[in-house]
């Protein structure tokens, strides 16, 4: 077995393994919009709000990454009593989670103001401090509950509360009896209060802050400060992440430096979460700690690129590690990826907040042709990205006849994906509810223009008027005459 098919075999086995994370979880607000003018009662900016999205943060945010891997994720925090928590409810769906409600504080909550990737203001609600004692009570009797039958225990410590000496003494102590591995992702100064652990998860700045100030520029400087940080903290080991650098993984002996491959670093929220869901997801099924850290830094990589709060799902880093070093290529050519329509959507929201005008198109393509590659050009043109909405096989039989298509799903989006033109293929009309049209695709992915032939009128192009309600627009393309799929298909079977 090769290095990469050991680290998708330890994917695979993710699948359904039971963890535990415990921390300080809160609710992640992203009110995004355009500022055009200053407001008159005072000289700052006006933000004119066109979308708000409501995310689980800090041990939410890891127990969504959890979720992504396809973990059966198990998350018990402390929340207050408030609308908040409600809503905080809701963004954890498909997560068993048990919120003790405090009545004395806050949930945490942060809302921030952005307009594209640029956070104009951050607003935070929250009490920190120590847990009363009835509430650190409550909190421990749920937590050692779902401790029973986990393969791994996660500490999300965001220096909040919740995480008290006596809860990390506690946990720890359970889970070392249990035979499981414990991941904790710490904050402040003294990591001896989390004594035990099997591996514990800071950034470059983290490490330096607890090791009194330790130099951490180079990979000498991290090597030293984090086997300094093993003696006095009495954790097992260390995975020092270092933003584009990559990775450092020591047990106090052994030193390994991973480094990151090169991404568009957009947004780097959230991605310490991503390493400490994956780190510990991977030991759970076995893992050793390098390729652990090795799959947690392909995911650290992705998440970066991605606006906001984000976790990563279990697909899309198995594409990532199938691809090697990079994105796969082709005679030079990028390919473009085949996503779902989540990741599609989510993809789109990254272009956008970039700035960048999102196109879509749609068709069959069944057997490609020049009518069709010079199509596409000419859609590319007026974007900076382009979405191509390819119909699964039973949507063209539906369309086109039991005979057809010629070309099965998989080998058309090859085809398609190795064209320069194209930025994304995204497959629909698996639902007949559909009806063989993209229009629920389009509302998922709200482009910024979609195109379509000058065969067409615009009042008959599906989803026109969707589009232009929001702003978007319609352009019709011209096409190149003597060529069509039906038309190749007929001078095969009269040559026949």
């Amino acid at each position: 077995m090769t290095h990469t098919e050991n680290q998708l075999d330890i994917l695979e086995k993710v699948k359904n393994t039971p963890l535990l994370c415990v921390g300080d979880v809160m609710l992640d607000r992203y009110v995004y919009g355009t500022v055009d003018r200053l407001s008159p009662e005072a000289p700052v900016p006006v933000l004119l709000e066109n979308r708000v999205v409501v995310t689980a943060g800090g041990a939410g945010n890891v127990a969504m990454n959890l979720k992504g891997l396809g973990c059966a994720v198990r998350l018990v925090a402390v929340a207050g009593a408030d609308h908040a928590a409600e809503t905080l409810e809701n963004t954890l769906a498909g997560i068993d989670a048990t919120l003790i409600i405090d009545d004395t504080r806050p949930t945490i909550s942060k809302t921030r103001y952005c307009v594209g990737a640029q956070q104009m203001l951050r607003v935070d609600a929250e009490k920190t401090g120590n847990l009363a004692p009835d509430i650190e009570v409550a909190l421990l009797k749920s937590a050692l509950e779902a401790l029973d039958g986990a393969k791994a225990l996660l500490l999300s410590d965001y220096g909040k509360g919740t995480l008290t000496p006596n809860v990390l003494k506690t946990l720890v102590t359970a889970a070392k009896k249990a035979g499981i591995p414990v991941v904790v992702d710490p904050k402040g100064r003294d990591y001896a209060r989390y004594a035990g652990a099997t591996v514990i998860t800071p950034n470059r700045k983290e490490l330096g802050e607890a090791t009194g100030g330790m130099p951490t520029a180079s990979e000498a400087d991290i090597e030293a400060a984090a086997k300094a940080l093993i003696k006095t903290s009495g954790v097992g080991a260390v995975i020092a992440t270092r933003s584009e650098k990559g990775m450092s993984v020591t047990d106090g002996k052994a030193v390994t430096h991973i480094a990151t491959r090169a991404r568009d670093v957009f947004d780097v929220s959230g991605a310490g979460d991503t390493v400490a869901a994956t780190v510990a997801a991977a030991l759970a099924v076995g893992a050793d700690l390098v390729t652990a850290a090795e799959i947690a830094n392909s995911a650290a990589g992705l998440v970066v690129e991605k606006v906001g709060t984000a976790s990563v799902s279990l697909d899309e880093l198995a594409r990532t590690l199938e691809a090697g070093a990079g994105t796969p290529k082709a005679a030079g050519r990028t390919l473009a990826p085949v996503y779902t329509w989540q990741e599609a959507r989510a993809q789109v929201e990254r272009w956008k907040a970039r700035g960048l005008a999102v196109g879509f198109t749609n068709g069959c393509f069944d057997i490609l042709h020049q009518g069709h590659v010079m199509m596409l050009d000419r859609c590319r043109s007026h974007c900076d990205k382009l979405v191509l909405g390819l119909n699964v096989d039973s949507s063209i039989s539906r369309l086109k006849g039991p005979t057809r298509p010629v070309n099965q799903a998989a080998a058309r989006a090859s085809v398609i994906a190795a064209l320069g033109s194209i930025d994304a293929v995204v497959m629909f009309g698996e639902d007949p509810s559909e009806n063989d049209t993209p229009l629920e695709l389009m509302k998922t992915l709200r482009p910024d223009v979609i195109f379509k032939g000058q065969d067409y009128t615009v009042d008959k192009v599906v989803g026109a008027d969707f589009v232009q309600s929001y702003g978007g627009r319609v352009e019709l393309i011209s096409l190149e005459d003597g060529f069509s799929t039906t038309g190749t298909i007929k001078k095969l079977q009269d040559a026949a």
